[in-house]
This record gives C-alpha cells, structure tokens and sequence, in this order.
C-alpha cells in the first residue's frame, strides 16, 4: 500500500462539466447571428424564415436512427409531450427508476397517472425483472431512464413491454450518443425523450426533443407541444386531422436554439471521443484497485464516458472515499462533480420531497386521492427500494468533464489510490 499523502494533488478544482457548453466557440456565435439577422426567430414564418428547428429534427432524427423527431423546449417538456402523446392519464401507472430526475415523476404526476417506483441492479437502471415485479393491470407505460451517462440494459425491457403491452418510453437526457450493441438509446422504444439543458452532452441552455418511428404519435406529438393541432412538413394547420386533435402546451422549441443545437450535434463525435477516452484513461488504473468495484454496463461500448460510478464494500467505505477525495480537490466549481449516491438530490427518490409526501397538483388532490386512482396506494419514502437504497449508500458518482487534461486524469488516479487507504 503507497504511504498517504501529506499534500492534496490538486490546489483547486477539475474544470466544469458541461459538456456541450464546453465546446462553444464561433461556430455557434455565428448561427445566432444569422438567425438574428434574418429578424425570424418563429419557427414557423417570421420576415425571413431560415427552418433551423425542421432541419434540427431532420438531422436529429438521423442521428438517433428514428423517423420522426419534435424539438421543444426542455426536457422536462419533452417528458409531458411523450405521455401526452400516448394518452397516459388518471386511472393508469406508469412505472419508473428508483434512480432518476425528479421531472419523470413530476410529468406522470401531472398528467394524473400515479408513478410506481421499481429498483434497480448494477447498472443503475431499470431492469425487467424489477418492473415485472410491480406490473399491474393498470401500468399504462415503463419510463426507462438512462442514467448517468450510460444506457440501461433495454432490449429485455422492450421484450416486457410488448409481452405486457404497455408502451416503453426512453428518457435518454443524461446519456445523448449512448448506444446499445450499435443502436442508439431512443430508438428501442415506443417514444423518448431528450434534453438540452447545460449539463447535457449537446446543450442551448434549455431544450429538449421527442422522437418516435409511429407517424400517429408524431402528429400528436407536433399537436401537443403546438396549438392542439397537427401540421404538414411546410408548417401549415391541418385542421382535419382529427386523430392527432389535443389542447396544446406551447412547447415550441425558437431558432436560437436550434440553431445552436445544429451545431452541437455536429460536433457530439468529438466531445464523445474526448469523454469516452479520459473515463478510459482513468479506468485502466483505477480497475487494479482491489476495493473499488464498477458500475455493471449493458454495452460498455456504448457508454457515453461522462461519469465514473464507484462501488465500495460499506457505506463507511464510501464515505471515506469521498471525504478523502474532496480533500484532494476532486470535484468541479458547481460542487455536483463528487457525489455520494445516497446524498445526490433530486435524482434519488427517497430525496424528492414533493414525491414521498405526495404533494398534490390542486385541491382536489389531485391525482393522489381522484376516484379515477381509487386503489391504486403506493409509497415512496426510504426502504421501497431497498436494493437502490444500498448501492446508492455505497457508492460514488464522479463527472467526467470533457475538458480533462492528462494531468487533470493522473490528479483523480493518484487521489483514488491514496483515498482507498483509508478504508
């Protein structure tokens, strides 16, 4: 065992996490630029229209390996599009990770549906057998989240979904450019949804997309995140289409972003290569540690490299660890880059308040206590998924910034090495 060190190996932190904001540069000035100049920032007419959100869905859609693709404005609106799509409503569940973003809850619950809560295994993600577990006569659809940067294992859980014949949603905000055995996350299920939020791989700040192969979801989709009604490829109403009638949300995503977003998605080879080959890098030391046990991956291939998930034989080792690290300065600016699972906010369940006290939408507590969701009683506090609840008690989550340099990659290899003597 290396003696301890005296010093910390680093005076300060790791650079930010922002993948896709970190690689801004004048490609992306100079498309806002033009959009500006054009005085058309609608995506559907202004005085010199320039179709950056059309041609973003076209190419985005192409990347993903889908047919159809709708831009809007968050992920968190992309969620509420996708569930809107698929008429999920009161009376049905809709079953999601232990391990995700507070939004997947918050867009069932605003729909009415009532989320149920299945574990996960060393992937850290949903697998069949856990949602078989909690399948019900009323499950209307399973959101399968890829989390922290990696895909879930999803080809038996589109197996589930048709057996059970339930819709399969992908929520692939945290893992843009994950692949299972060569195919892309978002192009397994029924609908996925994407976000392009700061933290995201390709990123506009905020935005987010919605694709699909089904040309009747598509139409819905363009309805719901428009005015309630469908379009042609040119943009215009289609105002007898009545299978794709809804109320619209006014989700459009504008042609600043897409614009920005055109240019990002371009450039995601890269800022994937880079992420893929520093977590690489790392691990190649990292694996000779006996005391750090890794993050089991459906297709490590199609890991998106942009966190480094740890496994440690107790909490108290964990805990260690961590303390240890944080005195090395291995963290980012934002404080989020070194994180116990456990203490890792809103993404744990047990974390999210407004889920375990099932805080209601109005006073009608709504959909909580509606006649529509009589029966249906489920918990959320600590201890309903107790699997989740001990890996996420031991273990770590580490970003992977795209901006690592070699020194930044042997400052977190020497920190692990000593910080695993103190367990």
């Amino acid at each position: 065992m290396h003696p301890k060190m005296s010093h910390p190996v680093r005076s300060g932190p790791l650079p930010d996490e922002y993948p896709g904001a970190y690689c801004i540069d004048a490609q992306e000035e100079e498309a806002v630029l033009r959009i500006l100049r054009s005085r058309s920032l609608y995506r559907y007419y202004g005085c010199d229209p320039q179709g950056e959100v059309s041609r973003f869905e076209q190419e985005f859609a192409a990347y993903i390996g889908v047919r159809h693709a709708v831009a809007v404005t968050s992920g968190t609106a992309a969620l509420h599009v996708a569930l809107g799509a698929l008429g999920i409503g009161p009376g049905q569940e809709v079953i999601v990770p232990a391990f995700l973003w507070i939004s997947v809850a918050a867009a069932v619950v605003n729909l009415g549906a009532i989320p149920v809560l299945a574990d996960i295994d060393e992937s850290f993600c949903l697998t069949a057998d856990s949602v078989r577990r909690v399948l019900s006569s009323r499950t209307a659809a399973i959101i399968a989240v890829h989390m922290s940067g990696a895909p879930a294992d999803i080809v038996p859980l589109v197996a589930l979904a048709r057996e059970a014949n339930v819709f399969l949603v992908e929520d692939c905000a945290q893992c843009m450019g994950g692949s299972v055995h060569g195919q892309s996350v978002g192009s397994f299920g029924h609908i996925a949804t994407f976000s392009f939020q700061v933290n995201k791989n390709i990123s506009c700040g905020e935005g987010g997309a919605v694709v699909t192969n089904d040309q009747a979801l598509h139409q819905r989709l363009i309805a719901i995140h428009d005015i309630g009604l469908g379009r042609d490829a040119t943009g215009r109403v289609l105002l007898d289409n009545e299978s794709s009638w809804s109320w619209g949300r006014g989700y459009r995503m504008d042609e600043l972003r897409a614009a920005i977003l055109r240019v990002q998605l371009r450039k995601l080879p890269g800022t994937l290569a880079h992420l893929r080959t520093s977590k690489q890098r790392i691990l190649q030391t990292l694996h000779s540690l006996p005391q750090l046990a890794f993050r089991r991956h459906a297709d490590p291939a199609g890991d998106t490299g942009s966190f480094l998930i740890t496994v440690l034989p107790s909490d108290h080792a964990a805990r260690a660890i961590h303390q240890r690290l944080c005195w090395h300065n291995i963290n980012v600016p934002s404080g989020n880059g070194n994180v116990l699972l456990s203490e890792y906010g809103l993404h744990i369940y047990s974390n999210i308040p407004v889920l375990t006290h099932q805080i209601a939408v109005d006073r009608r507590l709504f959909p909580w206590r509606i006649v529509e969701n009589a029966g249906t009683s489920q918990k959320y506090c600590y201890g309903t998924c107790p699997y989740a609840d001990g890996l996420f008690s031991r273990s770590l989550l580490l970003a992977v910034p795209c901006g690592l340099t070699l020194q930044d990659e042997q400052d977190i290899i020497a920190a692990f090495s000593d910080s695993v003597s103190f367990i």
